[in-house]
Order: structure tokens, then C-alpha cells, then sequence
């Protein structure tokens, strides 16, 4: 619409829209992007977790989220590359997880039993995050040899014990000890138990053994 006034023209704004990207737009973008990163990775490692990595093509993850392999690819160059990037989200998930138990002003041993609780409570919830850290992550190396040398990509979740078992040695609760001796023997009670749960070899459910678990370890790490 033009309204002319005597020798002026007059053209309203509302007829002229600018079609310049805001900084909403540009974060809005980012986000979606993001979520759809993420969305990548949680069908990724449910479909490795539970068909095999090897079994477990790009055009199968493609197709489970309704996107073309293409697309896929802006965001994960290679099968190999993604597979990194799961771990190291699986590792940062537990890893906040255990911030959080680290930062409660309680005792060690409540401590140890938080985190087992925690670690039972998601391979119940989440299993597969548990079933690619033993089926993937553990069972593939080759896989994780460039990029993930020793525990590069799964340090959040390392570092959280690490601090962990520091604390327990400074408050005289736990031993000083080689830090690997230790995470052997911690991760050998979780993973054991959640190995038997998964075959469906124990007589009880996996939250009732949280009490015992939490114990021997306590007591196998303790002075």
C-alpha cells in the first residue's frame, strides 16, 4: 500500500519486512542443532548397545531417526568418530552424576554407597549406557585407540573417582593405594553385578545387593 501526501510518498514499514537473521534466530538454530546432535548419539548407542557395533551401520542409525545418511554425516564424519563421542557422553553423564555425590559433606563410605546405588539405578534405567561401556567401549579398543588413548574419553567419569578415593585417603578412611589397584576393584564389583543382572543370573533384583556391594568394597578399600 502507498499512500501519497501532497509531494510526499509514504510507504509503511509493515509492507516491508526485512528478511535479516536476528541473534534469536542464530541461537534458536544452534539449539536445534544440538538437540538433534544429541538425538543422534542416544540412537546410536541404543542401537550398538544392543545389535553390536559392528552389526550397526550409519544408513541403520539414519534410518531410526528418519534422517538421510547425508545429513547424518554433518554431524558425525564416520561411525568411529560417533562412537567416541558416546562414550564421552556416557562418561560426563555418570561423571556429573558423581559431582554431585562428591560435593555432600558425608563420610566415604555413604559415598561409595551413593554411587553404587547410582550406577545400579542406571543400569536398571538406562542399559544401555552400562551394556556400551562393557560391549562397546571395553570390547573394541581398536575402535577407541586414536582419540581415546588410555582413559582420554572417559575422564569425567574417572576424574569424579579419582577425587573420590583422594578425599577417602586425606579424611584417613581408605587406604593410599595405587589409583588403578583401587578403580580395578571398584569397577570389578559394578561391573560383575550388572553383568550377572543382564544374564538374569541373580536371584533378586539388582537394587537389593546395594548394602553388600557398598560394603565389600568399602571394606576391601578401607585402612
Amino acid at each position: 500500500m502507498i499512500i501519497i501526501l501532497k509531494n510526499y510518498i509514504y510507504k509503511p514499514i509493515c509492507d516491508k519486512i526485512s528478511s535479516k537473521p536476528t541473534k534469536r534466530n542464530f541461537v534458536d538454530k544452534l539449539d536445534k542443532k544440538a538437540l538433534r546432535r544429541e538425538s543422534i548419539i542416544q540412537t546410536a548407542l541404543q542401537l550398538f548397545s544392543n545389535n553390536g557395533f559392528h552389526k550397526t551401520t550409519i544408513p541403520d542409525i539414519a534410518n531410526s531417526l528418519g534422517m538421510s545418511v547425508g545429513n547424518l554425516y554433518n554431524y558425525f564424519k564416520s561411525k568411529d568418530v560417533l562412537a567416541k563421542e558416546i562414550i564421552k557422553y556416557t562418561s560426563n553423564i555418570l561423571g556429573e552424576e558423581i559431582k554431585a555425590i562428591n560435593l555432600q559433606n558425608i563420610s566415604t563410605k555413604e559415598k561409595i554407597k551413593a554411587i553404587v546405588t547410582i550406577y545400579f539405578r542406571m543400569a536398571k534405567e538406562k542399559p544401555e549406557m552400562i551394556e556400551y561401556f562393557l560391549r562397546v567401549y571395553l570390547s573394541h579398543r581398536e575402535v577407541f585407540k586414536d582419540g581415546c588413548e588410555g582413559m582420554t574419553c572417559v575422564s569425567g567419569f574417572m576424574t569424579e573417582i579419582m577425587i573420590l578415593f583422594d578425599e577417602g585417603v586425606q579424611n584417613k578412611e581408605l587406604r593410599d593405594q595405587d589409583f588403578f589397584s583401587a578403580f580395578g576393584l571398584f569397577m570389578g564389583y559394578l561391573g560383575g553385578m550388572v553383568f550377572l543382572n543382564g544374564e538374569d543370573i541373580l536371584p533378586k533384583d539388582l537394587q537389593e545387593y546395594i548394602d553388600d556391594i557398598s560394603n565389600n568394597i568399602y571394606k576391601a578399600l578401607s585402612v
